[in-house]
Parts: structure tokens; C-alpha cells; sequence
């Protein structure tokens, strides 16, 4: 077994390996996220009580909950925000896995003396390549909507 063949194996197990830990904390994190949007939520209704229930309360103190309120609100956005690019992130690392996926079929095929190849190996060489070029489309439309969420909120 050729050096280069194992070299290449293992940087394959290796970067594996390192999507895999990157899906597991974006999961974690996802999983924080909806915790925090449980708590604003109900941090968010009992404001909203004491705004429409407090009709006696000072003026002052109505401007302190709506702040809170607000401030509740922003919070919020900026989570939908950060959980709209983790999930842009898991589409990315499935994209990065079935290119990975298809990059060893095709060097399976690419392997294999041209003399010997079938039709069937050259059709699936094809099918494998147009699979390929797909993935590689797919997430360049993720780099680009990236793109403009970065600008769009610059």
C-alpha cells in the first residue's frame, strides 16, 4: 500500500472527522438557541402583562418595561440571525461531505486503466462529474447568500 495512498486516507479520516465535531457543536448550539428564545418569549409575555395590566403604574416605569421590551426584541433578532447562519453552515458541511463522497467515486473510476473501462464506467464517470459540478453550484449559491446577509447588514 503506497504511502501516499495511506497519507491520503488519513487527511480523509482527518477532515471527516473535523466536519463531523463542527455539525456536533453547531447542534449544540442550535439546541442553546431555541433554550434562549424559550426564556425571551416568556420574559417577553410577562412584560407585555405588566404593560397592559399596569394601568395605574408611573410613566417611568412603563418606559423601563417597554425598553425591556424592546431590548427583549433585539436580542431575539440577533439569535434568528445567528441561527440563520449555523443552518447555512449545516447545509454547507452536508455539501462539503457529498463532495467528498463523490470526489472518491470519481477517483475510483479515474483509477481504473482506460483500456479496461466499460461504457457503463465512462456513463458513470459522467453522472459522478455532473454530481459533482452540482455540489460545487450548490455551494457557491450559500457563499453568495452569505455574501449578502454580511452586506446587507454592513
Amino acid at each position: 500500500y503506497p504511502t501516499w495512498k495511506r497519507t491520503l486516507s488519513r487527511r480523509a479520516r482527518e477532515a471527516q472527522m473535523k466536519r463531523f465535531c463542527k455539525a456536533q457543536a453547531i447542534q449544540r448550539r442550535l439546541e442553546e438557541i431555541e433554550v434562549t428564545f424559550r426564556e425571551l418569549e416568556q420574559q417577553g409575555i410577562k412584560l407585555e402583562k405588566l404593560l397592559r395590566d399596569e394601568e395605574g403604574s408611573p410613566a417611568s416605569q412603563k418606559t423601563q418595561w417597554m425598553n425591556q421590551l424592546l431590548y427583549l426584541v433585539q436580542k431575539k433578532n440577533s439569535l434568528i440571525s445567528e441561527e440563520s447562519d449555523l443552518m447555512i453552515a449545516v447545509q454547507e458541511l452536508k455539501l462539503e461531505e457529498q463532495q467528498w463522497q463523490l470526489d472518491q467515486k470519481l477517483r475510483c473510476y479515474m483509477n481504473k486503466e482506460e483500456s479496461l473501462k466499460t461504457p457503463e464506467d465512462h456513463a458513470a464517470e459522467q453522472e459522478i462529474l455532473v454530481q459533482l459540478l452540482e455540489v460545487v453550484n450548490k455551494r457557491n449559491v450559500l457563499i453568495h447568500i452569505q455574501e449578502e446577509k454580511r452586506l446587507s447588514e454592513l
